[in-house]
């Protein structure tokens, strides 16, 4: 019986709403988009919008490219030649495919040159690695997390650390994975991830990219000052996202006690606007990407418009061993970990993180 109640528990969720300016010297939007490293899905949705702007069009269309290399062992991601191509010459982001955080073994390059394993008791125990114990395992540790350092580790490749590293993972416990991988630089040509691992079969992909007109879509009343909403006046951040779920899932807002699907519709105060475009983008999305459609999206008030918002989503991938910088990420009951900014036309925002069952409170 203790289970079947466990079973039927809301699964605990954390959303943090926070209201600035993009004008603020302390505005920390830059900042939040830069630390949530590894995204599946960007959305945005524009109300009275039937044409989509060149340049916002342009940079839609320009999120990729990103890789995928199937069964590669992780010792290739701790090569000098690896490490000094890549890591050391732009932000280098990798993530293993196909895999659940809380059943499997899970590898996450971060562009500050961490390598963040998330490894169960018996793969740690036979790699020999220095980790500690996830935060969310329970009475019983199931689940042990290592970070290593590739920047520092090739300071010294002649040193006992890389050679018991290197060691682990070409002899004691060889370990591959199917991997996602993606590189932002700039500077002076070099080698390319296509070349670097042309041994491997590496695919190349586009994200993929959904653009749509919802017409006659009822959309909720806002007011940059009251991000908690007011009755009768406004309605609140929470109810925004609720209602940005349903829109991007193209569920019907109509309440319609006929709809065995959902009798889900706008909160109140709302209003009508004859169209809105919606735009989603899918696949491996870089945060650097991510910060040229903001600032696209915040300038995009710099003429008269219509629309009295216009709203930025993004989803993080549910199985990455992090949520924002190094914090840890579980699954559980959901893992979601995704933020919103609702961009107004004098600048103000709301931003909005949720997190679910086992996660850090984000930063």
């Amino acid at each position: 019986m203790a289970t079947l109640r466990r079973l039927r528990e809301v699964p605990r969720h954390l959303l943090v709403c926070e209201k600035s300016n993009f004008g603020h010297d302390k505005s920390r939007h830059r900042q939040l988009v830069e630390k949530h490293y590894h995204n599946y899905r960007v959305s945005f949705l524009i109300p009275e919008c039937g044409v989509l702007s060149k340049e916002l069009s342009n940079l839609a269309m320009e999120t990729g490219p990103y890789y995928f290399v199937k069964n590669l062992p992780l010792y290739e991601l701790i090569s000098p030649e690896f490490i000094n191509n890549f890591v050391k010459k732009g932000s280098c982001y990798a993530l293993t495919y196909n895999t659940n955080i809380d059943e499997d073994n899970t590898v996450a390059l971060l562009p500050n040159g961490k390598l963040i394993l998330s490894l169960d008791k018996d793969t740690y125990e036979e790699t020999g690695l220095q980790g500690h114990p996830s935060r969310y395992s329970g009475r019983k540790i199931m689940k042990f997390i290592v970070s290593i350092d590739l920047v520092d580790l090739s300071s010294n490749l002649a040193s006992k650390k890389y050679g018991r590293i290197s060691w682990s993972f070409k002899e004691k416990k060889p370990l591959k994975f199917d991997f996602l991988l993606a590189w932002h630089h700039t500077g002076a040509e070099g080698p390319t991830m296509m070349t670097h691992f042309a041994s491997y079969g590496i695919q190349e992909h586009q994200p993929k990219v959904a653009l749509s007109t919802v017409v006659e879509l009822q959309c909720p009343v806002l007011w940059s000052e009251e991000p908690q909403g007011s009755p009768e006046v406004s309605c609140s951040g929470p109810e925004l996202l609720e209602w940005l779920g349903a829109v991007y899932s193209g569920a019907e807002l109509n309440n319609n006690p006929s709809d065995f699907i959902s009798t889900y519709c706008c909160p109140q105060p709302s209003t009508v606007v004859a169209r809105a475009y919606l735009c989603t983008i899918t696949g491996f999305i870089l945060p650097e990407k991510i910060c040229l459609l903001l600032e696209q999206l915040r300038h995009y008030f710099d003429e008269p418009k219509l629309a009295p918002w216009v709203t930025l989503s993004v989803q993080g991938f549910a199985d990455s061993p992090v949520s924002w910088r190094e914090n840890e990420h579980g699954f559980r009951k959901g893992g979601e970990h995704l933020y919103n900014f609702v961009i107004f036309s004098n600048q103000d925002y709301w931003l909005q993180m949720a997190v679910g069952a086992d996660d850090d409170c984000p930063p």
